[in-house]
């Protein structure tokens, strides 16, 4: 099975040509090497994902071609302890160490000047 067909399926990316950009940008590994989108995939097989500020570190358990519930979807792979503990930290430091200024880009605008302004006084 091709793994941008199986990435699709376990939910990872919502289509199929988001699984194959993700795919070539390198930020879906085999083992720990990059591969094509056409490459066969096979039970038992070590994948590293990267979506956003996320990894996963999973172990391929079954294979489907066909895109399902979330919950059928999480049954195709097994992530690891370390994988997990990982991301849910990060999910962590993204909730409670937001930036406020992270936002901002640029200069402010006029309204955001007076605002400013409005505050300091």
């Amino acid at each position: 099975m091709r793994i941008d067909k199986w990435l699709w399926a376990a939910r990872f990316f919502k289509t199929r040509s988001l699984a194959q950009q993700a795919i070539a940008a390198g930020r879906v590994k085999l083992g720990e090497a990059r591969v094509k989108s056409s490459h066969e995939i096979r039970i038992g097989d070590s994948v590293t994902v990267r979506v956003g500020d996320y990894q996963w570190q999973i172990t391929v358990r079954n294979l489907s071609d066909r895109r399902g519930p979330a919950e059928q979807a999480r049954k195709l792979y097994q992530e690891t302890e370390a994988s997990r503990a990982e991301r849910e930290r990060r999910m962590d430091l993204r909730r409670w160490g937001a930036e406020p200024a992270a936002a901002l880009k640029g200069r402010p605008t006029k309204r955001d000047r007076r605002l400013l302004e409005k505050l300091q006084k």
